[in-house]
C-alpha cells in the first residue's frame, strides 16, 4: 500500500509556530513518527505553500497511490480549487488538522475541503495523521471505503 501525505501552507514551520496550537514537533518529526508507526506502508510526503502544487499532486495521485491524507491548513477554509481536485479524485482522501480548528477563530470553522473528503480527524496533533492512515489502511485493505460498514 502506498499513501500520499500532503501538508499545506506554513506547516513547514512546525516546531517554530505557536506551540500551544501545533505542538513542539517539526515536519521531520511528524514524518519520522508516521514512518515508524506504519513500516508496512510506503508513505510519500509533500509539503507546499503553493495551492497549485497541492492541486497538481492530488490530480496526479491516482496513478501512483492508494489513498491520500491531506492537511490543507489555511486552504481548507478558502480553496475551492483544492476542494474541486479532491472531489474529482478517485482515491479515498482523509483530511487532518493538528490543532482543533472549531475551537479557534470563527473563520476557521468552515472547511470547504473536508466536505468532499471521506474522513476527517483534528485536534490530536500527530495522532490525527496516525488515525487517518490507520483508517485508510483498514478501509482500503477491506475494500470498504465509502460504504456504511
Amino acid at each position: 500500500m502506498k499513501l500520499l501525505v500532503i501538508n499545506g501552507p506554513n506547516l513547514n514551520n512546525l516546531g517554530n509556530r505557536n506551540q500551544a496550537q501545533y505542538g513542539n514537533f517539526s515536519m521531520q518529526d511528524l514524518e519520522k513518527a508516521l514512518i515508524n508507526e506504519f513500516p508496512e506502508i510506503k508513505l510519500e510526503f509533500l509539503q507546499s505553500n503553493h495551492e497549485g502544487e497541492i492541486i497538481d499532486a492530488v490530480q496526479k495521485s491516482a496513478s501512483y497511490f492508494d489513498g491520500i491524507v491531506i492537511n490543507p491548513a489555511g486552504y481548507s477554509h478558502s480553496s475551492v480549487s483544492i476542494r474541486d481536485a479532491i472531489e474529482e479524485c478517485s482515491l479515498p482522501v482523509i483530511e487532518v488538522h493538528i490543532s482543533k480548528p472549531f475551537s479557534r477563530e470563527d473563520f476557521r470553522h468552515t472547511h470547504i475541503t473536508a466536505e468532499v473528503c471521506d474522513g476527517y480527524f483534528s485536534g490530536m496533533g500527530i495522532l490525527s495523521y496516525k488515525s487517518a492512515i490507520f483508517a485508510l489502511k483498514k478501509s482500503i485493505s477491506e475494500g470498504s471505503f465509502g460504504s456504511a460498514g
